[in-house]
């Protein structure tokens, strides 16, 4: 099956996580990703270890710059700028998140080559938005734009999400930008080309419900741990061996759950809504928890998915894994219609022959069956 951007070109001149996951999602549905580094140190995120593989390649490298070529060059040195200028000539969309103005002292301003190559699409990715100079980190981020301050125990310190959650969104975001200006501009509509996205908009837009609720109300949000503000049941449970989450989003799978657990006393009245059920919480909660906390995790995922009730074991990531396709080199298998066909190269391993044939290579090189 033919990829979507098959022969779609994309110059990667970004490093760390939310730049490199963009060009990443571009590779796996088919477009040609060459990723400009460094010379000797390469992206920072190849350093960021341990763990590293049996190469020296960190996994945070390796996690998200399949389906690239890598090209060492020094933007300080003309006859390498020369090169990078070359590669974008004969692209379609250029990926970076250097800070502002440092591509424009190399004569490879954006704005000025956008407007040189009419087909030419570029998508900056920053911290704070365009006019701010501020390095964007994740962490920073989580605790700048409310993540942090609803995320933890009630009573406990303010705490980030376990992944980069801000650096994958951003990087969503902008793949998803991109995909638009090439929408629109294969049906020849007058598009913008030049495209922003940063870390604090990506994230403040991911608050959605949370959001809304502060903007309804005018009250700030709080932290509910693994409880839900709005639902009721909707929260962690420990059972006899292991935790599981409940989480019911209807009156009707309300209903089966108390019959489930064999509840009677959640069949009053005053727990027949979910409005009711925030207002009697703890009781609704307390009750459910009595009951599991008599069996094992495994018996109540068994009897509740039997009636039709959301829930599942807490489980590790290696237990995760296990349900899905993938490798220590090449990562878990991306969703149709993509596709791994490289695995993440080596620092410059394509040096040369980019530098002797430009995007030809791709038409040369081998890919994964």
């Amino acid at each position: 099956m033919l990829q979507p951007l098959l022969g779609v070109k994309v110059v990667d001149l970004s490093r760390v996580l939310a730049g490199p996951i963009a060009g990443m999602i571009l590779g796996d549905l088919g477009a040609d990703v060459i990723k400009v580094e460094r010379p000797d140190t390469g992206d920072d995120s190849r350093s960021w270890g341990p763990p590293f593989d049996t190469r020296g390649e960190s996994a945070y490298y390796l996690s998200c710059n399949r389906n690239k070529l890598s090209v060492a060059a020094d933007l300080d040195s003309h006859a390498d700028r020369e090169l990078v200028h070359r590669l974008i000539a004969g692209a379609d969309v250029v990926i970076d998140n250097f800070r502002r103005g440092v591509l424009d002292e190399r004569g490879l301003a954006p704005d000025e080559l956008i407007r040189q190559y009419p087909q030419l699409i570029w998508c900056t990715v920053t911290g704070f938005g365009p006019d701010r100079d501020r390095p964007g980190y994740d962490f920073v981020v989580q605790a700048e734009s409310g993540w942090m301050a609803i995320t933890g125990e009630p009573d406990g310190a303010p705490m980030k999400v376990g992944v980069a959650l801000v650096d994958v969104l951003t990087g969503r975001d902008a793949a998803i930008a991109v995909l638009a200006a090439l929408v629109g501009r294969s049906n020849g509509r007058e598009m913008h080309r030049r495209l922003h996205v940063s870390l604090q908009a990506s994230a403040v837009s991911a608050l959605v419900n949370v959001a809304q609720n502060a903007l309804v109300t005018g009250r700030d949000a709080v932290r509910w741990g693994n409880a839900h503000a709005s639902l009721v049941p909707y929260e962690l449970f420990e059972a006899s061996d292991r935790a599981l989450v409940i989480a019911v989003g209807s009156d009707a799978q309300f209903v089966a759950l108390a019959r489930a657990l064999e509840l009677t006393a959640l069949s009053a009245s005053r727990f027949a809504t979910n409005a009711l059920r925030v207002e009697h919480r703890d009781e609704v909660v307390q009750a459910i928890r009595g009951c599991v906390a008599s069996r094992p995790a495994a018996h109540w995922v068994d009897i509740l998915s039997a009636a039709g009730v959301p829930c599942g074991l807490v489980r590790s990531v290696l237990e995760a894994l296990a349900d899905v396709e993938g490798s220590a080199l090449l990562g878990v298998r991306p969703p149709d219609p993509s596709r791994i066909r490289r695995p993440p190269p080596r620092l410059n391993e394509h040096g040369a022959a980019l530098r002797a044939r430009g995007w030809k290579v791709f038409a040369e090189l081998p890919v994964l069956a």
